[in-house]
């Protein structure tokens, strides 16, 4: 069994930017890194991923009732993604991959 890396190992972070829906009704983002759910908030963060840019990365939002506005990528040379959910708490949310350049 391999041991878990401690924390700040990792060398490769991407910024993910959720952007949130005009309708929320209480609605709350949630990041999923390989299947792994992570609580997330509104607005800009960053996160840690794999070096070969193999890591599947998806946004959700929730609310009490249901979950809606899922949309999922891989990662690859991409440096960052901007998440919108739609205008309504119906339906599939969009993530958009971004590449900044030196």
């Amino acid at each position: 069994m391999d041991t878990p890396q401690p924390s700040g190992t990792t060398k490769r972070r991407i910024t993910l930017d959720l952007d949130r829906p005009l309708l929320t009704w209480g609605a709350r983002p949630t990041v999923t890194i390989d299947g792994v759910g992570h609580p997330a908030q509104w607005g800009t963060g960053t996160w840690a991923v794999a070096d070969d840019g193999s890591t599947r990365i998806g946004v959700s939002c929730f609310n009490r009732l249901w979950r809606f506005g899922a949309a999922s990528s891989t990662v690859g040379d991409a440096d960052g993604f901007a998440y919108r959910s739609g205008l309504l708490p119906l339906g599939a949310g969009r993530l958009t991959a971004r590449r900044t350049t030196d």
